[in-house]
């Protein structure tokens, strides 16, 4: 009962063996943002093959748009991660109250300002993209039904990210489980049995993702010994709030810029057919897979850092982010390694179309081994994250998605078109994005050799 009880508490770690307090801290995360693609996953799974391919690309349509107007909350939620865990490290019990508090109502704002956008640029940005017309009505009626319904995401991704600051992962990993099983049985009955396709996969998630943000919600409330879950500190606080949008406006915009690049290379996409946008799709989704052991560690260096920053222990963070970092190369290398082996097999789960399978299958292999560059990339950006330098990883995504992928693609397109290819080769989507990985990756490890990220704790 009493290692059962362990699981769920805060976890300190600014003492023990830095790179076991970081995998111990990983693994549930990893095991939560697997459940967490499983949403997507299913998703692409359950109407690729009880609606049809066409429904799969609409699906993967939607998604640039749907990840660019969630930035907001993946901006709240890295502030507060970073605001979290370094007034955790400095036992500051009002300050961390302040600032779960102002978590709380700027997701509220958050929520509202994306459901008024939503409605109104939808419809417009599919046009833009020149989304094929056999798949638009699709792609509106998902994206509108996400947006209205976005409550619930934004406060899991929030709330689980004050959890992480705290070092509870494994709460927030429980509740996560719930709601990933609750989203498949509502897949499979929405869709499958009351044959509501693309429109029963988007109102599964949104079902789904709000009954994980109030047992977040719950769990917060309950953990008086740290903080104060109470009226006057969910109040507006001009340090607090300000402080969780300077260290996440920066996250919130590497993710713009990512989902801006993703919406002008998805309409290079969609230049190349209702076939290349459903292969996408299918690269995509076991891309989300073969990324979570870099996002999982990076999650956990910006705790580990955060914490440790905030208890001064600078040498400590170097050692952790040495150790952390070599763990996240190893772990990836062997997960690409398993994704090249099996891939046939995971890319025939979304489609019968033999094919679609072997055109995913090799624009896979292209990127491969960037994703080994993505573990370097995610870790040392993790720990500046934590140490509150947000700015420095927010420039390197700059110059890697503005100044070397769309180019990159859009010029590979350009000088490959021939009578065959009128558009260009394929092949130029997934070079571009390998080519942006393996220049991140470069560019990170020097600033983080730089050392600046150890003059920005908060003060």
């Amino acid at each position: 009962m009493n290692s059962v009880k362990k699981l769920f508490q805060a976890t300190d770690m600014t003492v023990g063996v830095p790179w076991k307090q970081i995998v111990i801290f990983t693994v549930p995360m990893l095991i939560g943002n697997i459940a967490q693609q499983l949403y997507s996953t299913v998703d692409s799974i359950v109407v690729g093959k009880y609606v049809g391919d066409n429904a799969l690309a609409a699906v993967g349509s939607a998604a640039p748009i749907l990840n660019l107007l969630l930035v907001l909350f993946i901006g709240i939620s890295m502030g507060a991660s970073i605001m979290v865990s370094q007034y955790f490290g400095a036992k500051e019990r009002e300050e961390l109250s302040y600032t779960v508090g102002n978590c709380i109502l700027l997701t509220a704002a958050a929520v509202a300002i994306i459901m008024v956008l939503a409605v109104v640029i939808v419809k417009p940005l599919l046009h833009l993209l020149r989304t094929p017309e056999s798949i638009i009505q699709w792609c509106a009626s998902y994206l509108l039904i996400m947006f209205v319904g976005c409550v619930g995401s934004a406060y899991y991704n929030i709330l689980s990210g004050v959890l992480r600051g705290l070092g509870d992962a494994f709460a927030a990993l429980v509740y996560l489980l719930v709601a990933t099983v609750l989203n498949i049985l509502l897949d499979l009955l929405f869709v499958a049995k009351f044959n509501m396709g693309v429109s029963g996969v988007a109102l599964a998630t949104i079902l789904a993702q709000a009954v994980s943000a109030v047992l977040c919600f719950l769990r917060l409330a309950k953990m008086t010994d740290l903080f104060d879950l109470k009226p006057q500190y969910i109040k507006f606080h001009k340090k607090f709030a300000g402080n969780i949008v300077r260290l996440g406006l920066p996250s919130g915009l590497t993710q713009a810029i990512f989902s801006m690049a993703a919406i002008i290379v998805q309409s290079l996409t969609n230049s190349f057919g209702e076939m290349f946008i459903a292969a996408n799709v299918i690269v995509m989704r076991v891309d989300g897979f073969a990324m979570l052991p870099n996002f999982s560690f990076g999650s956990a260096m910006t705790t580990y850092a955060g914490q440790n920053v905030g208890a001064g222990s600078y040498d400590r963070v170097v050692k952790g982010a040495k150790q952390g970092t070599l763990i996240a190369v190893l772990t990836t290398t062997t997960i690409t390694g398993l994704i090249l082996l099996f891939g046939r097999q995971l890319m025939g789960i979304f489609t019968n179309t033999s094919e679609l399978v072997d055109l995913s299958m090799r624009m896979m292999t292209i990127i491969a081994v960037g994703y080994v560059a993505m573990a370097v990339t995610q870790s040392l950006s993790g720990v500046m994250r934590g140490a509150g330098d947000t700015m420095t990883p927010m420039w390197i995504s700059v110059f890697t998605t503005v100044i070397v992928r769309v180019p990159i693609a859009y010029g590979v397109a350009y000088f490959t078109r021939s009578s065959e290819f009128p558009a260009g080769r394929q092949e130029c989507i997934f070079i571009s994005l390998l080519c942006s990985w393996l220049v991140g990756a470069l560019v990170t490890v020097i600033c983080y050799l730089r050392g600046k990220w150890k003059e920005k704790a908060l003060a």
